[in-house]
């Protein structure tokens, strides 16, 4: 027995995890959200659902009066609280609201206000870890008054520094500075930023460990007073990230030791007990590559990778939450925490990878399919067909989880999970986390926090493809277009008139790929089709449901998901091969011949123009009409989903 009704004052997927969680133990939920969260997937869900105010998560996630009053209104026993909300807890208003919440009977799932308040301030969080023996990275222990002494305490540390919010965490309001003017920019973002997202613009200096991994370490306690009881459940490898933001997360990893593993282990829960912390949390760490390892922050809530530490111990981390909140002792001891099998996390996010290696993407889900066919594959998520991704929030559409007896298998899975993944409406990331889970480094475990810029220093560009790949997808492409042709001559019932059925056995194509153009030559067997492309034949064989989103074709035996996006009259269609999507045009040989007398649409020219790459809002603008302006002068501030982008001139004109 538990509680009777909980509130949750969160959204998106760890929102409908929590409800489901509370489904599976009786438990009646109510859920809070934004005007514009009001058919959002976890209001559904829950029983009970109550405004808090418009969109901003100023004026309705973090706003405390409102969340405070829907907890009286609706009478719930426990509260489940969002991210922000532990990353803002430097607030007093904050803290009071629940402080006086808990003097009335009402519970927090998570610990106590002041292991909170410890943990989520970067600078007391240092502090309390120096004083529990947890190494810890060099650095300024204080707090960073101006951008004059941010140069000044970077110059005593030495080049690079890491620049962050002392509350806060996913990424937001950190910078990495190189010299003086870096870090005076990154001052000026970093601090905007974190006022922003926690309301809280204290920033700390720290030493930039270089190439490092981050590995983190999941506890979960029990009151040490009442219980004691005190678990480590292995770590969770972080370090393939984006603007500091995890992208792939796996459990364990490939690099710790069982020694380092219960090192890391041991300062974790040392930590946890320092400020008496009662629920799960994370404590995160930086490791060399000499596996030394560096205190970094202690994330006091559940974690959005925390699914991979279920997978590889059997806990419900939710549901040992809930109980440790009721005061029940945990169920297991240390030497019952097992290291099962192996799982990977895929961030799926709303996002350009081609653009930074990902800038926000909105717009409505038109058609969603999740992967769940697939064997030995979760999905989280707080969307669904119809849904909007907004400016207002993060852009992740889903926590993708595959599960495997290795390491091998569980890539595998995720492999065939991104293949079948059906995303339409918005640009997403699916091509760049199906790049990294099949590069060579990433099979072989050798990655590090600068993985994505070591492996691609020209930005993302997709799936490059071999000599088979190129020829496979253009025998598939030319077979949908044929297949497509025969549907269309199909008649379904008996016509008036009786219609000579087409004998034509053999096509002769011309396929445009990048830029080259291929002549393709197709004939029919049966269900099948034989393609010739550069002097040699692949047979490709599929059921052809032309209506469906995805699409199991087998070229020469190997067998292949591909989604077909779009195609038009012109012959232009879109194909997602591999996960990276393809634009090719599709011509009969005549029309091909005749296509070189069409006159080509003329690019626009845009660099005289400043146009934000993401939707967003202009929350500074550093120039007026007249002013003259060099190559690469800041013009604007865009704010999109808590980060700030500089937006920089092209080249050297008057506004």
């Amino acid at each position: 027995q538990t509680f009777e009704k909980l509130l949750i004052a969160n959204r998106g997927e760890i929102a409908c995890r929590v409800i489901k969680t509370c489904k599976k133990m009786g438990i009646k939920t109510v859920a809070i959200h934004s005007d514009v969260d009001a058919n959002a997937v976890h209001v559904k869900m829950a029983d009970e659902a109550v405004c808090v105010g418009p969109a901003p998560t100023s004026k309705s996630y973090l706003n405390m009066d409102a969340i405070m009053e829907v907890i009286k209104k609706t009478r719930a026993q426990a509260v489940s609280l969002n991210e922000s909300i532990c990353c803002s807890f430097s607030s007093s208003e904050v803290l009071s609201s629940l402080s006086l919440q808990a003097s009335e009977g009402v519970t927090f799932i998570g610990p106590d206000t002041h292991a909170i308040q410890a943990m989520g301030d970067k600078i007391e969080s240092k502090m309390l870890a120096k004083n529990a023996k947890v190494n810890t990275i060099p650095g300024f222990d204080g707090v960073v008054m101006d951008a004059d002494e941010a140069v000044r305490i970077a110059r005593e540390i030495g080049y690079p520094v890491m620049i962050k919010a002392s509350a806060g965490g996913g990424g937001k309001g950190m910078r990495i500075a190189w010299d003086d003017e870096e870090t005076r920019e990154g001052f000026r973002f970093s601090s905007q930023e974190a006022a922003s997202s926690f309301g809280d613009d204290r920033l700390l200096i720290e030493k930039f460990i270089d190439n490092p991994r981050h590995i983190e370490i999941q506890v979960c306690i029990i009151i040490i007073y009442k219980h004691g009881n005190a678990l480590w459940l292995n770590e969770r490898e972080c370090s393939i990230q984006r603007r500091n933001q995890k992208v792939v997360e796996e459990a364990p990893s490939t690099f710790l030791d069982p020694e380092t593993r219960r090192a890391m282990g041991e300062q974790a829960v040392a930590l946890a007990k320092a400020v008496k912390y009662s629920s799960a949390g994370t404590v995160e760490f930086l490791v060399d590559s000499r596996k030394n390892f560096y205190f970094l922050e202690m994330n006091t809530r559940l974690q959005v990778e925390h699914p991979v530490t279920e997978c590889i111990t059997g806990l419900d981390l939710v549901q040992e939450m809930i109980r440790v909140a009721k005061g029940y002792p945990l169920r297991h001891k240390q030497a019952d925490i097992p290291i099962n099998g192996w799982a990977v996390e895929c961030r799926v996010y709303a996002e350009d990878p081609y653009k930074s290696f990902g800038l926000p993407s909105i717009g409505k889900l038109s058609q969603y399919q999740e992967p769940l066919h697939v064997p030995s594959v979760r999905v989280d998520s707080g969307i669904q067909q119809g849904s909007d991704i907004s400016i207002y929030y993060d852009p992740m559409i889903s926590k993708l989880i595959t599960y495997g007896s290795n390491r091998a298998e569980a890539l595998k899975r995720m492999e065939e999970a991104l293949d079948n993944y059906v995303i339409r409406g918005v640009a997403h990331n699916i091509s760049l986390l199906r790049e990294v889970i099949i590069h060579p480094r990433f099979v072989q475990g050798d990655i590090s926090t600068k993985f994505l810029p070591e492996v691609y220093p020209d930005g993302f560009k997709g799936h490059k493809l071999t000599d088979l790949e190129r020829r496979e997808l253009l025998a598939t492409a030319a077979s949908l277009y044929v297949a497509e042709q025969l549907r269309s001559q199909r008649f379904l019932g008996t016509p008036r008139i009786p219609i000579a059925q087409s004998k034509r056995r053999s096509w002769e194509l011309s396929v445009r790929l990048g830029d080259g153009i291929y002549p393709v030559a197709v004939s029919k067997d049966g269900s099948s089709f034989s393609v010739e492309v550069d002097g040699m034949k692949l047979n490709v064989t599929s059921e052809w449901n032309l209506a469906s989103p995805l699409l199991s074709v087998t070229i020469d035996g190997t067998q292949r998901t591909i989604q077909r996006l779009s195609r038009n009259a012109s012959g232009d269609t879109s194909i997602q091969f591999l996960g990276t999507v393809y634009k090719l045009q599709i011509l009969t040989k005549v029309a091909a011949e005749l296509s070189k007398y069409m006159p080509e649409k003329a690019a626009e020219d845009t660099s005289s123009i400043l146009r934000s790459p993401m939707p967003g809002a202009v929350v500074a603008v550093s120039v007026k009409p007249g002013d003259m302006v060099s190559e690469g002068q800041e013009i604007c501030v865009i704010e999109a989903m808590k980060m700030q982008n500089s937006m920089i001139a092209a080249k050297t004109g008057k506004v």
